[in-house]
């Protein structure tokens, strides 16, 4: 009890001072006050030897997976920089067929536009014929009759390519949509 009294007192004029004494001072204090003490500070030795075993195995785990992982990193950069390389080189090989396919929707448009602006001036032929027969209270000669039934005929026609032409269209835009990457 008086040793416990003389360490605890040692302890606090140590606390109490300006200056911190080392770990060793200190042991040497607890030690000279215990001396049954030293096997707990030994076993304290052996287990922060231990630990700072343990936390050096860790730092060079740790640096040794970082270096991995940079390797890593490196490694799939180039892969992918080399798999983008290729893939653009094979989806070049495409575009001889996309070209075609832009170049018929192109000439499809065109002729669709052309057969339009056609079917609209029939109709609206067909429409001043009608509206001059109306006019005039008559059914119309019957080369006037028979014009206005060739313009008809013309005009179903005009519509049926042009309807014919727009199902091609959709068609070449589908197969132009499959060879999107």
């Amino acid at each position: 009890m008086r040793h416990r009294h003389a360490v605890l007192a040692l302890l606090l004029a140590v606390a109490a001072g300006c200056a911190q004494p080392s770990r060793e001072e200190l042991a040497k204090q607890v030690l000279a006050a215990d001396p049954d003490f030293a096997s707990v500070l030994t076993r304290y030795q052996e287990i922060a030897n231990r630990i700072q075993t343990y936390q050096q195995e860790l730092a060079l785990k740790r640096t040794t997976v970082d270096r991995d992982i940079a390797q890593l990193r490196k490694e799939l950069a180039d892969t992918a920089a080399n798999v983008r390389a290729k893939t653009g080189e094979l989806k070049q090989r495409l575009e001889p067929d996309r070209q075609k396919l832009e170049l018929a929707i192109g000439m499809g448009l065109e002729k669709r536009r052309v057969l339009t602006a056609q079917r609209a001036d029939l109709g609206r032929r067909i429409a001043q014929l009608r509206k001059a027969n109306k006019a005039s209270g008559t059914a119309g000669s019957e080369a006037e009759r028979a014009q206005l039934d060739e313009l008809q005929r013309d005009a179903d026609r005009f519509s049926q390519e042009i309807a014919v032409l727009h199902q091609h269209l959709r068609l070449l835009r589908t197969k132009l949509l499959l060879l999107r990457f």
